[in-house]
């Protein structure tokens, strides 16, 4: 019947979206590859903090790329977020390329607190409220180390 297999073909296309898979090369991945597309951006609320990176940092990071991480702390909690020193992402003027985008909440239309890219780590950032959403994108070209960032949480 057509009404088992379209629930699968949703989540495949929802997992393909949030992968940051594009059309360009996608029916040539390799499970390998595809595994590791799925692991790129995370939805996250640990308790104690915890550490995220760029697809195989500190290895370069692959081209063609963009991950999503949200961070939710408790409520009544802030976010506190910190580059560690080894951050190198594509320079480019306005941060057009290669790029985190930073934003206080949890939707990619929430308030921007900054775009960073280059070799110059992002200053600490701290959330208004209870989520941070970040977003990694790498263009199809010049890739670098990319990052490794850790947070935690502080009372509001």
């Amino acid at each position: 019947m057509l009404a088992e297999p379209f629930p699968k073909v949703v989540a495949s296309l929802i997992i393909l979206h949030l992968s940051g898979a594009t059309k360009k090369g996608t029916e040539k991945q390799t499970t390998s590859e595809t595994q590791k597309s799925m692991q790129c951006g995370t939805w996250t609320k640990h308790a104690e903090g915890g550490i995220f990176t760029s697809p195989n940092y500190p290895s370069k990071y692959p081209p063609d790329r963009e991950c999503i991480y949200i961070i939710e702390a408790a409520p009544r909690q802030c976010i506190e977020l910190y580059f560690d020193e080894k951050y190198s992402i594509e320079p480019s003027w306005e941060c057009k390329f290669d790029h985190i985008e930073v934003r206080d909440g949890p939707f990619g239309f929430s308030p921007i607190i900054g775009r960073f890219c280059g070799q110059q780590n992002p200053p600490v950032i701290k959330s208004s409220g209870r989520f941070l959403w970040i977003k990694f994108f790498a263009d199809g070209e010049l890739e670098s180390v990319g990052f490794s960032a850790r947070y935690n949480f502080t009372p509001e």
